[in-house]
């Protein structure tokens, strides 16, 4: 079969297809909802004089949604480039946390899939340049190259790729994709794993990195936690509700919480949340039942980093006495 005509699966074939009954019944649900959007994600002033010129330390730094500034091994890197003031006709919720014209020279581009709300074109064109590599899913390739985007390597999920003493592993996740009433599932979807290619030295503040891109849960979470000494997740927790409706493909906060458990991380940082109104959910809500999650589980208050938009992460974290 033609590679333009394959459509790609999840694991055990699971399906997100909804029908036209679903999406009436939603909208018939919506309408008879009122929820409070008046909490809006705050800024912090961005760190732009340490962001120029760190080549030595890991740093994380949330830009909103999926969208990530990440420093890795004198690298710089961003997860699902999204400067978009507007997602179709829903105008953002907040400004991006660094402006686009801000950001420092990108090495990497790492796309998990090619929804609109994770890989604008816009955005891209201007953060590439002629030493940016674009790592992104099977079957996604020639659409990036069409695109003008030559310096483009797509990947099949446990496949690594190696770049300037990293090593990206594109990993499973539960999802689907589209971007034309033609092409869905036409590329594949996932996450990635980020690690240096030399053994790590205890206290040199070099993480093992996890972008989880976009998904519902499912068993793939353990079996990435088995195959990775991950350190540090990034995780969605919103766009969640109605959850008859999202749950094959966005995890809700508990759910998100379960998969950080899964993968064995040390520390989480949510995203996914609180910049498009792309479900019924709030950011508000998301973070509430996140936390109230943490404390039914135990699970340490400074494990779970919830990041400011423009707020660095800097490694080794320094946890106060």
């Amino acid at each position: 079969m033609p590679k333009s005509k394959y459509r790609y699966n999840n694991i055990d074939n699971v399906s997100t297809d909804k029908t036209l009954k679903q999406f009436s019944q939603w909208r018939e649900e919506r309408r008879g909802k009122n929820k409070d959007y008046s909490y809006v994600v705050p800024h912090a002033d961005p760190e732009l004089d340490y962001l120029r010129n760190n080549r030595e330390e890991t740093s994380i730094t949330w830009i909103g949604h999926s969208t990530f500034f990440i420093q890795y091994q004198g690298l710089n890197i961003v997860t699902d480039p999204v400067w978009a003031p507007r997602m179709g006709f829903q105008k953002r919720l907040s400004s991006p946390g660094i402006p686009i014209e801000h950001i420092p020279p990108i090495d990497i581009i790492l796309i998990s899939h090619s929804h609109y709300d994770h890989m604008h074109i816009s955005s891209i064109r201007k953060l590439y340049r002629s030493g940016t590599t674009i790592l992104v899913p099977d079957g996604l390739k020639r659409k990036m190259q069409r695109k003008g985007f030559h310096h483009c390597h797509e990947m099949k999920w446990w496949e690594e790729q190696t770049i300037k003493g990293i090593k990206f592993s594109f990993v499973p996740t539960q999802h689907w994709t589209r971007r034309t009433p033609f092409d869905t599932n036409s590329s594949h979807w996932g996450g990635f794993v980020l690690e240096p290619v030399k053994p790590q030295v205890p206290g040199s503040g070099e993480p093992i990195i996890y972008f989880a891109g976009d998904s519902g849960y499912f068993d793939g979470f353990k079996d990435i936690g088995q195959r990775y000494n991950i350190d540090v997740a990034l995780m969605p927790i919103g766009a969640y509700e109605p959850e008859w409706f999202m749950t094959s493909q966005h995890v809700n906060p508990e759910e998100a919480i379960q998969a950080f458990v899964d993968v064995k991380a040390t520390t989480m940082i949510p995203m996914h949340f609180g910049t498009f109104r792309l479900a019924d959910d709030t950011a508000r809500e998301a973070l509430d039942r996140m936390e109230l999650e943490r404390q039914k589980r135990e699970i340490p208050e400074d494990a779970i980093k919830v990041l400011h938009y423009g707020q660095t992460l800097r490694y080794p974290i320094v946890h106060p006495l």
